[in-house]
């Protein structure tokens, strides 16, 4: 075993020299110190061994394993720096101040994150790329539940989803961190969609939740209005209605009175003069075991805010294809500079 390190050892080093690039390099690194590679084999066998031999075997597997990783280190170092000296300019050339601006989702972003962290939120994050396991099973979505026909979903060829909604980081968070919790996550979701003025195959939701003792619907409403205070200076019209979804009971769909048209009907609001922001509700028990919350101790709310749609508010833009085309023109049309 010992010469078989010696082995993996110089032709590791090898590989690493003849990298030229830092992808090259990152994936030396998975393909010979991953979980898969022959070094991580070698230790899988050190428990057929006996003591003395794995006692050897095993000290020199972690000392390959940490020169290898300290040559990976050095070496991505110096991608990085000529990296660096490449971004180098003349400070004297004139700058054009047609560059661009935020994004009208990333400035809503923003204020709506300013606005929670007031309330006493901590900001998390969770993978785009998510498993089926938090994008539909921790939320009380099991494979046979007819709410997965809601979500038309992206899968890879390992069966994991372009998340459908940011709910998964919820799950991710509880197990994180426990009760009692107030986070928030902001991101980007995919769907499949037939694309038209309110809908897109890519949009961007902010999770919010809140877990503690003796939490209400009371207290989901008082949050959700401060939000839209803060965002739309004004106060702003919202109603509840019931809704269905697997992770909330009892769950709603938390509309605002249709800003672009003050509530007389448009396309954007599909002539009601309301317009959905968000489904809400309180946490579903099973949700909260899941997450490894004692549901009979703990309570809380969540809700998944549209934060295009609310873009499309602030700015009075009515068309969501708008937001996604990157046309600095078209935006420059609603006041974003």
């Amino acid at each position: 075993m010992k010469e078989k390190l010696l082995e993996i050892k110089n032709e590791t080093i090898i590989l690493i020299n003849n990298t030229n690039n830092e992808q090259e390099l990152l994936k030396v690194k998975a393909d010979c110190l991953g979980k898969n590679s022959k070094l991580n084999d070698i230790v899988k066998e050190l428990k057929n061994l006996t003591d003395e031999d794995r006692r050897i075997v095993g000290k020199m597997s972690n000392d390959i394993r940490e020169e290898l990783e300290n040559l990976i280190k050095e070496k991505l170092n110096s991608f990085q720096s000529d990296k660096k000296s490449n971004l180098l300019f003349d400070v004297t050339t004139p700058i054009d101040k047609n560059t661009g601006t935020l994004s009208p989702i990333t400035i809503v972003s923003n204020e709506v994150t300013t606005a929670l962290k007031k309330m006493g939120f901590i900001i998390a994050t969770g993978p785009e790329m998510e498993t089926e396991h938090f994008n539909f099973e921790a939320l009380n979505v099991p494979a046979t539940h007819p709410a997965r026909d809601m979500q038309d979903t992206y899968w890879t060829d390992e069966h994991n989803v372009l998340r459908t909604h940011t709910s998964p980081v919820q799950a991710r968070t509880m197990l994180k961190y426990g009760a009692p919790i107030r986070m928030c996550a902001p991101g980007r979701c995919f769907r499949n969609e037939d694309i038209d003025a309110c809908h897109e195959n890519t949009f961007f939701q902010l999770e919010g939740m809140v877990i503690d003792k003796e939490v209400s619907i009371g207290n989901l409403i008082y949050v959700m209005k401060n939000i839209l205070k803060e965002i739309y200076r004004k106060d702003v019209d919202v109603r509840l209605r019931p809704g269905f979804f697997p992770f909330t009971e009892p769950s709603f769909e938390l509309d605002i009175k249709c800003l672009i048209c003050n509530g007389k009907g448009c396309p954007t609001c599909k002539n009601s003069g309301w317009s959905e922001l968000c489904p809400c509700g309180m946490i579903h028990p099973s949700v909260l075991e899941m997450g490894g919350i004692d549901s009979k101790i703990y309570s809380g709310f969540a809700f998944g805010i549209g934060l295009t749609r609310m873009a499309m508010f602030k700015y009075n833009i009515s068309d969501i294809r708008v937001l996604n085309s990157g046309d600095i023109r078209k935006l420059k049309q609603f006041g974003i500079e």
